[in-house]
């Protein structure tokens, strides 16, 4: 690992029910690849990831924030839905997806109970999936307030 924050944040993550929370994200929304990464504003770290796509990161490691949606959220505090990347004017030429090679895209802010921006619990596909029905939103905004009460109590 680069240094201790990433030291840090990877034994965060390393937590059964972060695990099955991910595994839980993949189910909902058919995507192969979920994580937890931690934000801030100058870096994006993996925390947790289940990955069935072969993206390739493990906890600990890291992409330039510059490349990450997370960065937009992490300013914003907004979540971002994606369900087909090709069909949205929106994120069709945006440098990320085309960057990484996904279609489809969630990401919901994981924020601490004291209130501090933690960062995202996100998923990836190469494969448009159906995600902004509202109960898909509802059960990912609960999923990343789990993330948050685990990583609050840490």
């Amino acid at each position: 690992m680069r240094d201790e924050l990433a030291a840090q944040t990877a034994a965060l993550g390393d937590n059964d029910e972060i695990r099955a929370i991910l595994e839980e994200v993949c189910q909902i929304t058919q995507m192969g690849f979920a994580a937890v990464a931690r934000v801030t504003d100058s870096r994006w770290i993996v925390c947790q990831v289940l990955d069935k796509i072969e993206f390739g990161l493990n906890p600990g490691d890291e992409l330039d924030l510059k490349t990450t949606i997370c960065d937009e959220i992490r300013q914003s505090g907004e979540a971002v839905i994606i369900d087909h990347v090709g069909d949205d004017p929106s994120w069709r030429t945006h440098h990320t997806p085309m960057l990484y090679g996904f279609e489809s895209y969630v990401s919901i802010p994981v924020t601490l109970d004291n209130g501090r921006f933690f960062g995202t619990l996100c998923a990836i596909d190469p494969q448009p999936r159906a995600l902004s029905a509202p109960a898909t939103i509802s059960r990912m905004k609960r999923l990343a307030l789990a993330v948050a009460d685990i990583l609050s109590s840490s």
